[in-house]
C-alpha cells in the first residue's frame, strides 16, 4: 500500500472498515453487466464547516470495476493490418 497524500492542512484519521465487502451490480441499457466497489485507503479531517461546526472529511479511495457480462454484438475483435 502506498503512502497517502495528505491534503494541505489535513490530518490523517485512522479508521476500521466494518461490515461486508459490498459490490454494486450495474445493469447497463446496452445489456452489459458490471460489478463495482470503492476501496477506501485513507481518511483526512480537513477542517470544520463554518455554518454547522461539523468536521469535514476527505476520503482517498480506488474504484474497482469487473465486467460480468457483455452482449456478443458489443465485442469488437482486434483488426489485423496487412502491409503490402
Amino acid at each position: 500500500m502506498s503512502i497517502p497524500m495528505t491534503p494541505q492542512g489535513g490530518e490523517l484519521v485512522d479508521f476500521e472498515a466494518e461490515g461486508e465487502d459490498h459490490w454494486i451490480k450495474l445493469k447497463l441499457k446496452d445489456g452489459s453487466v458490471l460489478m463495482y466497489r470503492s476501496i477506501v485507503s485513507a481518511i483526512f479531517r480537513v477542517g470544520n464547516d463554518p455554518n454547522t461546526g461539523l468536521p469535514i472529511y476527505a476520503i482517498q479511495s480506488s474504484n474497482v470495476v469487473r465486467i460480468v457480462n457483455v452482449p456478443k454484438e458489443l465485442i469488437k475483435k482486434k483488426q489485423t493490418s496487412s502491409y503490402g
